[in-house]
C-alpha cells in the first residue's frame, strides 16, 4: 500500500499559503532537489517528482480547491492531476520548471519565433536656460550613431545575395538539449541567434547590417520642462543588426542656475531687497518676469524682513497642461549704511518716538523721513 504524503507537508507550507508562498517553497525545493545536482540519488529523483506534482496541483486554483475538499481521491480514477509516469511526467514537470524558473532559462520562449536584436538607446544630455524652459525652445543637434548599412540596406548581406535559414536551429535563433528531466534552451552556436546565417557578407558593414553615421535631429523643448526631464525620440538610437528594429534616443535635459529666479515645481522664487521707508510705510516694487512682464508686488506698511508675497499666476507653465505656477517674492529690507547729516536727525527723532521721549504726529514725521531716505 502506498502512503501519500500531503501537498501542503511536501511544500513545507501551511494550507492557507497565497500564491507568492506555494511558488516560493517550490522554487527552493526544485533548486535543491533537481536531479542535475544530485545525480543517481534516486531519493533526490522521488522527491523531486513529487514537489513538481504537489506544486502542478497547487497553483491551479480549481484544482487547489477540490484537492482541499476531497484530497488525494479528487485525482484518482481519471480525476486528472495525478501522477501517471512515462513521458507525461517529464513534460508536466518541464512545463512546471520552465513557468517558474523561466527567468533564468532565457525567458521560456516556447515555440516563439527568433528574437530581433533591437539596437541600443542612447543618452544625450543638454543645457538649457530658465528662459527657454519657460517659453520652450526649438533646436538641432548632432550625434554620432550606427545606421543602416546604405550598400546591403541593412540586410548584411552582398547586394544581390541574401540570408539563408540556419540549418541547425530551423531559423529558431535557439537550440534545445536534455538535461536530465528537463529541456535547457540555449542561443544557437552557429548563427549566435540571428536565425539566418549570411554565405557572402556586405564589404561595407561585414554581415552588421549598419555603419557609422553622423545625423542631425530637430528637438522640440515643450514649455514647462524642469531639470531632469526627459524626451524620448523613438527609433533614433543605435540601429539594430541586421534590419532589426533601432534603439531610442533620450534626451536629458539640464536648466541652468538664473540670476534672479530658483524654482521649485511650477513655483518661482526670487529675493527682492527694499528700503528700509518702504517697509515701514508701504509701496510697491516691479519685478521682471520671464514672460517679459513686469509684475508689481505692493508692499504692506510695516512689512518685515523675510516676509514672502504671492503673486498668482505668474510662475512657470505647467508642462502638457494648463495654466502657470506662482511667482513668489521674499522681502529683504535693506538698512542704510551711509547716513546724510540730515537722514541721521530725522532717525534720531524716530528713537526718540520709540522711546516716548517726544511724540510727534506719525503721518508728518515718516512723510519727512521718507522724503529724506529717498
Amino acid at each position: 500500500m502506498t502512503t501519500e504524503v500531503d501537498y501542503y507537508e511536501l511544500l513545507e507550507i501551511e494550507r492557507t499559503a497565497d500564491d507568492a508562498t506555494i511558488k516560493s517553497s517550490y522554487r527552493k525545493l526544485a533548486m535543491k532537489y533537481h536531479p542535475d545536482k544530485n545525480a543517481g540519488c534516486k531519493d533526490s529523483e522521488a522527491k523531486f517528482k513529487a514537489i513538481s506534482e504537489a506544486y502542478d496541483c497547487l497553483k491551479d486554483p480549481q484544482k487547489r480547491a477540490a484537492y482541499d475538499r476531497f484530497g488525494h481521491a479528487a485525482f484518482q480514477n481519471g480525476g486528472g492531476g495525478g501522477h501517471h509516469g512515462g513521458q507525461g511526467d517529464f513534460g508536466a514537470f518541464s512545463d512546471i520548471f520552465e513557468s517558474v524558473f523561466g527567468e533564468f532559462m532565457g525567458g521560456g520562449a516556447r515555440g516563439g519565433g527568433r528574437p530581433q536584436r533591437r539596437g541600443a538607446d542612447l543618452r544625450y544630455d543638454m543645457e538649457i536656460s530658465l528662459e527657454q524652459a519657460f517659453h520652450g525652445h526649438s533646436t538641432d543637434i548632432t550625434i554620432d550613431v550606427s545606421g543602416p548599412c546604405d550598400s546591403c540596406h541593412g540586410s548584411g548581406a552582398t547586394p544581390g545575395t541574401k540570408a539563408k535559414t540556419c540549418t541547425t536551429c530551423a531559423g529558431h535563433g535557439k537550440v534545445r538539449a536534455q538535461q536530465g528531466f528537463f529541456m535547457v534552451e540555449r542561443t544557437c552556436p552557429a548563427c549566435h541567434g540571428a536565425g539566418e546565417v549570411i554565405a557572402e557578407p556586405c564589404r561595407t558593414c561585414r554581415g552588421e547590417g549598419r555603419t557609422d553615421k553622423t545625423k542631425t535631429l530637430k528637438i522640440e523643448i515643450p514649455p514647462g520642462v524642469d531639470e531632469g526631464t526627459r524626451i524620448r525620440l523613438t527609433g533614433e538610437g543605435e540601429a539594430g543588426a541586421r534590419g532589426a528594429p533601432a534603439g531610442d534616443l533620450y534626451i536629458f535635459l539640464h536648466v541652468t542656475r538664473h540670476s534672479l529666479y530658483e524654482r521649485q515645481g511650477t513655483t518661482l522664487y526670487a529675493n527682492a531687497p527694499i528700503s528700509f521707508t518702504t517697509a515701514a510705510l508701504g509701496g510697491e516694487i516691479r519685478i521682471p518676469g520671464l514672460d517679459g512682464e513686469e509684475h508689481v508686488i505692493k508692499i504692506h506698511a510695516g512689512t518685515q524682513s523675510g516676509r514672502e508675497m504671492r503673486h498668482r499666476g505668474a510662475g512657470m507653465p505647467v508642462l502638457q497642461g494648463r495654466g502657470r505656477g506662482d511667482l513668489v517674492v521674499r522681502l529683504e529690507v535693506e538698512t542704510p549704511t551711509k547716513l546724510s547729516g540730515r537722514q541721521r536727525e530725522l532717525l534720531e527723532e524716530f528713537r526718540k518716538t520709540e522711546t516716548g521721549e517726544e511724540c510727534p504726529q506719525s503721518s508728518g514725521f515718516f512723510a519727512k523721513l521718507k522724503a529724506a531716505l529717498g
